[in-house]
């Protein structure tokens, strides 16, 4: 009888799939038991028997997944449950190993073998061939992973020397991931964030009225998970897992808003040894909502463990927030939980943010994924066009939230804490309306702050914000000769915005004497 050809030199006459159970009879038993930790739900659960099992029911997130290894002939599923294995063995989320895993949907037992049998020498063309096939990102995450498994298992003529070729040898297709952040399409407009904190503000009020009824308490939810994402950048799985015992509230001065800090894990990476806590304070005027929702949970007797939002999965809380954003901002597309994330990582790079900032900001364990909110920054001449407001691509086109326009009569009626005054960058300015709360009460800057707030009442004067956008101007010009007109600079960004908003109060005064 002829002896069997050593594996790496291909055999015509041999059957399909023969390969695949050559190279799964030398790989070690799997275990009576694959554990994997469900971090949702805090929990370890566990695969049976998994060499005989036909299907791996898996609970990823709150919703169920499945590994069907019927689909393949042969060894092939075999080959497939060491792969899932060999990912979760390396310290991957059960997340990445079930997505490489069902990548071998896309191939074929032959396809497959072409692969095991190219070798190191010649698995360049094999995969200059794949490459053209033009597939979803699981098809080549599992077959970098079936390489990566022969390397280790020193099988086909490859060892772990060869593990660095396969990372950076063996590219996938080219794909643009911020191709969307480079265009804008996933920021939201000025008019649409005053929309969501409207909303937020209201929903504040109707908790503190003694005359409108509170609001039902799945609204509130949908507000507090909005609040997450449209503050603190949270994807739906972060906002989603929240517990009890990660919402702290407590009262630095009896009487005044209470403050409350929520705790949530880095998402999104590789390996669980990367996911560090972060800890955040929300705005105190939106602290209410989230002292309501506790305050029910515990009078219902919800334990600490148990999910604050009541949510059963990550797609749950997406498609709530998504579906509340774009009831609010009027739109079919605009309005995920992602776009909400990528509005406050560029609200935040506006703001002169650096780097280092914007990763512990978004929980990027590396200061290099947030780069691209910085590449679409403007030339030197486009940042004073812009802070001058003689830029006609950067004039703001929606009309800013106020409260009302008010005559100079009633303003002489205001309490003298609600009649706005003060000096921005040395200029002494007054009159230029109210405030419905009073300064006194308010945190930001006199002025610079006003334009824009929608507890601001302007005056029904147009000569009077002329004279105040005049002022401003003369600034932008001053730290441009005096070279502090960096785009970095916070009050630089400050002025340029009030400036923009300074005109839509002058520009809804034109269109009323019109």
């Amino acid at each position: 009888m002829q002896q069997s050809r050593s594996i790496g030199v291909v055999d015509v006459a041999r059957d399909a799939g023969e390969l695949i159970a050559d190279v799964v009879s030398r790989l070690p038993a799997l275990p009576p038991v694959i554990r994997y930790y469900d971090e949702f739900d805090d929990a370890t659960r566990s695969i049976t028997a998994p060499t005989e099992a036909t299907v791996f029911e898996l609970l990823i997130y709150g919703r169920p997944h499945r590994l069907d290894f019927d689909r393949y002939p042969g060894a092939y599923g075999m080959l497939v449950k060491h792969i899932f294995l060999f990912l979760l063995g390396k310290g991957l989320h059960v997340v990445s190993a079930f997505k490489a895993a069902s990548g071998a949907m896309h191939f074929s037992a032959s396809e497959v073998e072409k692969l095991v049998d190219a070798g190191p020498h010649k698995i360049g063309r094999e995969w200059t061939v794949m490459r053209a096939r033009d597939l979803p990102q699981d098809g080549y995450r599992f077959g970098k992973t079936l390489l990566r498994l022969l390397c280790v298992r020193r099988l086909c003529g490859w060892s772990p020397t060869y593990e660095e070729f396969i990372r950076s040898s063996l590219p996938g297709p080219a794909t643009d991931s911020h191709a969307g952040v480079r265009s804008g399409d996933v920021f939201l407009s000025v008019d649409e964030e005053a929309a969501i904190a409207r909303h937020l503000d209201e929903t504040v009020s109707a908790l503190t009225s003694s005359v409108n009824a509170p609001p039902e308490y799945e609204d509130l939810c949908d507000a507090g998970m909005l609040l997450c994402a449209y503050q603190f950048a949270m994807r739906p799985i972060q906002i989603a897992m929240l517990t009890m015992r990660n919402v702290r509230i407590w009262e630095d001065v009896p009487g005044e808003a209470p403050t409350v800090h929520l705790t949530f894990h880095m998402a999104k990476q590789k390996s669980n040894s990367k996911r560090k806590p972060l800890t955040r304070r929300f705005k105190r005027e939106w602290a209410p909502i989230f002292v309501a929702l506790k305050t029910w949970r515990q009078a219902k007797g919800v334990a600490g463990a148990a999910h604050f939002f009541s949510v059963e999965s990550n797609s749950e809380a997406g498609a709530r927030i998504a579906a509340l954003v774009r009831k609010l901002i009027d739109s079919e597309d605009l309005g995920t939980a992602t776009d909400l994330r990528h509005t406050a990582a560029q609200r935040l790079v506006d703001a002169g943010a650096s780097h280092e900032e914007l990763a512990e900001f978004m929980g990027h364990s590396n200061v290099q994924t947030g780069l691209v909110y910085y590449e679409t920054s403007a030339t030197h001449a486009e940042r004073v066009n812009r802070a001058l407001g003689a830029s006609d691509i950067y004039r703001r086109v929606a009309k800013i939230a106020h409260d009302r326009f008010i005559s100079p009569e009633e303003l002489t009626q205001l309490k003298g804490e609600q009649q706005i005054a003060g000096m921005p960058h040395g200029i002494p300015i007054a009159g230029i309306g109210g405030c419905k709360s009073g300064q006194p009460a308010c945190p930001f800057n006199p002025i610079t702050s006003c334009y824009g707030c929608r507890k601001f009442m302007p005056l029904h004067d147009k000569a009077m914000h002329e004279r105040v956008l005049a002022a401003m101007r003369e600034v932008v010009v001053f730290f441009d000769q005096s070279s502090r007109g960096d785009a970095r600079s916070p009050a630089y960004l400050q002025l340029q915005r009030t400036i923009a908003e300074i005109q839509t109060v002058i520009e809804e005064l034109e269109e009323d004497n019109g």
